[in-house]
């Protein structure tokens, strides 16, 4: 009988129709999970969400004063470039109503709803410009700081991040549980720093703070409305049908023109900081690896673009001066780093007075860094000198003492001297060690000789004990006796 059987036979290969149909399995699994994970028609709530947003639309009374109290709070912050004062300010403020109010109206063709929320809007942006323009008239803090800076060169970035804000805020919005932190913080954050902005150009008479500010604030309240058009619409929100369908054409035509409008100013400004930004990193990569000097430090680096003008690249050193055939060195590199439009100047003031502030400020921290890393070094020379002196204080005159004994010894064949560290019961003590080696057939009389040459070596050596070893040297043989004597003078 085989001993192979039938289950220890291999398996037969899967069925590939098999195999097929349950990969297809899998793949729908997974289509219909995803598809529940995201879905969001079925928790929609159109009426109540359309009453909820219409209901936040007016500012009046309460909602009037708390946006007065959110714009001081945020304009504090910007004064002070505080980001968490800022941050405060966004979670309190009541912007929210009017702008969806806005993409609520065009998602569903109302426009009373329309009217309303635009005249809502005026008072929201009027009150906000008066109230951080007062703020800042009457501040004396006037010093351009950071996060007012961050407002006034909006990009595309900022375009998206007011359209991903709305479709936070639309969806918040329509959860049947209300949430005023999600829609709060996605709305306010993009649109209470740049009213406060706004108001600062105001007040300082720097219309280019204005002017930046308040086309920030445009672009983010236009693409929160767009966000929350998109998301009325995609849910199916009951329409108001036009009555003049060319009427509904026209009104589709001049949302996306304003877009558009809207849009590309910021791309162009998104395009030039990206052009600058390399740059910029160009440069750096050329000052790290190339503009070095030593005898001078440098203090201060400054990149100035002027349109129609060369890039410069203003470089301030302070120590010694630097030769001009290194400048040049210098400037035919710039090719190899794609800055050959670029031109280097080289400033190295002579005196304090010749710097500003901040050249000084960076001055004195190098100087600082310089002196802690001197007195380390002095530090280390003086413990190395002291180590020094100890090893030269503890070094044996064993050819000078060799001598001195071998002309009072003859038949001294060798000396040898050394210090012996015996750790015994905690403690560590050091005991001095002498090898005597004489040239003699035995040890007749040595004895004797020993014990004065111990007592001399204690007294030239300033010891209290030496340990004296002596050993004959005959016939070139060593014969060793172990005579090991501890005296004490």
């Amino acid at each position: 009988m085989s001993e192979n059987t039938e289950s220890d036979k291999a398996p037969a290969a899967a069925n590939p129709q098999e195999e097929a149909l349950t990969l297809a399995t899998a793949l729908r699994y997974i289509r219909r999970f995803i598809f529940r994970t995201l879905r969001i028609e079925g928790n929609a709530h159109p009426n109540e969400t359309i009453e909820s947003i219409k209901a936040d639309i007016d500012f009046k009374g309460y909602n009037v004063w708390i946006l007065i109290f959110s714009i001081l709070i945020a304009s504090i912050g910007l004064n002070v470039n505080s980001g968490a004062v800022v941050i405060g300010a966004m979670l309190i403020s009541p912007l929210m109503g009017p702008i969806l109010g806005v993409g609520l109206s065009l998602g569903i063709n109302d426009w009373s709803t329309m009217k309303r929320s635009l005249t809502n809007f005026a008072v929201m942006f009027t009150v906000s410009i008066i109230t951080s323009t007062i703020y800042f008239s009457l501040t004396p803090l006037v010093d351009v700081q950071s996060e007012l800076l961050a407002r006034t060169r909006p990009t595309l970035l900022d375009v998206f991040v007011a359209f991903i804000g709305g479709l936070a805020g639309i969806l918040a919005a329509n959860r049947k549980i209300k949430s005023n932190v999600v829609p709060g913080v996605a709305i306010a954050t993009a649109l209470m720093p740049p009213l406060c902005t706004a108001g600062f150009g105001i007040a300082t008479g720097q219309w280019s703070f204005f002017l930046g500010a308040f086309y920030l604030f445009i672009i983010n309240s236009i693409f929160i409305c767009l966000a929350t058009f998109v998301i009325i619409r995609f849910l199916n929100f009951p329409v108001k049908e036009f009555v003049d369908a060319a009427k509904a054409k026209r009104t589709r035509r001049y949302i996306v023109a304003v877009l558009l409008v809207i849009a590309g100013p910021s791309a162009y400004t998104f395009y030039n900081v990206v052009v600058e930004s390399v740059f910029n990193r160009r440069v750096e990569n050329f000052i790290q690896e190339n503009v070095t000097f030593e005898g001078a430090e440098l203090v201060k680096k400054e990149i100035i673009h002027n349109p129609g003008d060369p890039t410069r690249i203003n470089l301030v050193f302070f120590g010694e001066p630097i030769p001009g055939p290194i400048i040049d060195s210098w400037r035919k590199k710039l090719v190899s780093y794609d800055l050959a439009d670029a031109e280097i100047r080289v400033v190295q003031p002579q005196s304090m007075e010749q710097m500003n502030s901040e050249e000084v400020t960076k001055l004195v921290d190098v100087f600082s860094q310089s002196q802690m890393q001197i007195q380390d070094k002095d530090q280390t020379i003086t413990r190395l000198k002291l180590a020094l002196e100890q090893e030269e204080k503890n070094r044996l005159p064993l050819e000078q003492i060799t001598r001195e004994i071998q002309d009072f010894y003859p038949r001294l064949h060798s000396f040898a001297l050394a210090r012996m560290v015996e750790y015994n019961d905690g403690k560590m003590d050091t005991l001095m060690m002498a090898n005597l080696k004489w040239g003699v057939p035995d040890t007749t009389g040595l004895k004797a000789q020993m014990e004065t040459i111990n007592r001399w070596l204690c007294t030239r050596l300033q010891v209290d004990t030496v340990a004296v070893k002596s050993e004959i040297v005959k016939a070139k043989k060593i014969k060793t006796e172990a005579k090991t004597l501890n005296i004490s003078p």
